[in-house]
């Protein structure tokens, strides 16, 4: 039977802690620090704060979308970086926006079948510093000149190489097979779903009307750790730097499009922002955490992915990787308390939406009768989303996950969708229960 289903289980993974870097726009205040010294400052503040040591810890499974090249086992790296034993097991994983939901899945597994106690997953990207290409020729020539025996044939590997080969590339953020940027996509799926720009701006408005109100109230006082910025310390940065008080639907108007910019309704405003930022949660045995004295915040009950053609509506994933994790928790989105879905675009957002409570859609796409279900306004993305508190591609799901299982901590009880679409037409889907 598929794991993640409601099978009897003899072991059960809960999440007991959780942290994230403040989440700010590429290029800002966290300009300087890598995708690693994102991921090592998260986890080893996380660690500070949870009465484990290091040596109690199993595994760390962690993963970045933006990989550096010189470390590409981030998992490993963060391990080494942070004062773990070298014994504690690491391992990377990816799987664009939805990494940190698939290392916390890979954690889980890893409890359900005794292979771990305590887990560590996350995800951590930095945009501010990705590695840089260079065009082929450059890099035939420098392959060539580093095997070559003298300085002259050093040189002469050169010799084919135009000033316009130097130009360097950063990585590209359109999907390969199907060639389309995820903007593109947003901008396909609005048009075929007729989303308007007025809904996409609307969205946007209410994501961070909730993210200022939940900053104001404190929601994230606990996930969110200050981060003192280096070389010399004197600034740190404690708060998200995207949400906007003063974001008005005259002044989203006022933007123009990006991807589209003649015809198109995808504007830098109902776009999530490239961010820097990490986030991680600690995965517990519930028999252990009970030994150790550490009150879960939610378990972990099911999970689901899926895959569709990116070349049709790539960013559909969450709807159809919700029914699958439903299904194997044995619940229907009526049972669900609270849902927390990664908002890409707006675009995406409002067209999954509509495809969650579309009988016909299901009937269509998912072979089903009935539809997934309507999602209530009250119970989608209560402290705002990605569009206004940022989206470091690797961290996003962990940074759903935390937030949801501390709301359910703060509840009492209940149960948590989070749900994410990603490139390559991939999609996540969590449950969580207290």
């Amino acid at each position: 039977m598929a794991r993640g289903t409601t099978a009897a289980r003899t072991r059960r993974a809960v999440i007991v802690a959780g942290l994230r870097t403040p989440f700010v726009k590429a290029g800002t205040a966290f300009r300087t620090l890598s995708t690693l010294d994102l991921a090592a400052a998260c986890v080893n503040e996380l660690m500070e704060r949870i009465p484990l040591d290091q040596g109690q810890v199993d595994q760390v499974v962690f993963g970045a979308v933006v990989v550096d090249v010189a470390g590409p086992n981030i998992a490993r790296e963060v391990v080494l970086r942070t004062g773990f034993p070298a014994s504690v097991d690491a391992y990377s994983v990816s799987r664009a926006c939805a990494t940190s939901t698939q290392a916390i899945v890979n954690g889980a597994m890893a409890i359900e079948a005794g292979d771990a106690d305590v887990v560590i997953a996350g995800g951590a990207d930095s945009l501010s510093r990705p590695p840089i290409m260079y065009d082929e020729a450059v890099v035939d020539a420098l392959m060539a000149a580093n095997a070559a025996k003298d300085l002259p044939s050093k040189v002469r590997a050169f010799a084919t190489v135009r000033p316009k080969d130097l130009a360097p590339r950063p990585p590209a953020l359109a999907d390969l097979s199907s060639g389309l940027t995820m903007g593109d996509a947003a901008e396909k799926m609005a048009r075929e779903n007729g989303i308007s720009r007025h809904q996409q701006d609307t969205y946007t408005l209410g994501s961070h009307h909730k993210a200022v109100e939940a900053w104001d109230k404190g929601v994230f006082d606990d996930e969110v750790m200050p981060l003192p910025i280096p070389p010399g310390y004197e600034t740190t940065v404690a708060r998200d730097g995207i949400p906007r008080a003063d974001t008005t639907m005259d002044k989203l108007a006022a933007l123009k499009p990006v991807f589209d910019r003649r015809y198109g309704t995808v504007t830098a405003g109902n776009s999530s922002p490239l961010t820097d930022g990490a986030a991680a949660v600690v995965l517990v045995d519930e028999a252990t955490a009970d030994r150790l004295g550490m009150e879960p915040l939610a378990s972990v009950r099911s999970w689901g992915f899926a895959a569709l053609d990116p070349s049709w509506q790539m960013l559909m994933g969450p709807a159809f990787a919700t029914p699958v994790a439903l299904q194997r928790a044995g619940l229907t989105l009526a049972d669900i308390d609270v849902v927390d879905m990664h908002e890409a675009f707006a675009a995406q957002m409002l067209s999954n939406l509509e495809a969650f409570a579309s009988p016909q859609w299901a009937q269509r796409h998912l072979d089903r009768k009935q539809p997934i279900g309507e999602i209530p306004p009250d119970r989608l993305n209560l402290y705002g989303g990605s569009i206004s508190l940022g989206h470091p591609f690797a961290a996003t799901g962990a940074r759903q996950a935390l937030t949801m299982a501390a709301e359910l901590a703060r509840r009492g009880s209940g149960r948590a969708l989070v749900t994410q679409c990603a490139a390559g037409g991939l999609g996540a889907a969590l449950v969580l229960e207290r």
